[in-house]
């Protein structure tokens, strides 16, 4: 029982869960980003390559 209360205690662990979920929040919002822009990008892209010399 001493051990099981011991472990119930122990917060070290909780930073680096902190830091995870932190991370995953920003992974999220860069895949959205990505995917909001993707078509826009696309589209830059294209009327770059299509003013290119040689086309």
């Amino acid at each position: 029982m001493h051990f099981l209360k011991a472990f119930l205690a122990d917060n070290r662990g909780a930073t680096a869960v902190e830091y995870g979920l932190i991370a995953a929040v920003i992974g999220g919002a860069i895949v959205s980003a990505l995917g909001i822009f993707s078509g826009r990008l696309q589209d830059i892209f294209n009327a770059i390559g299509n003013n290119l010399p040689g086309n």
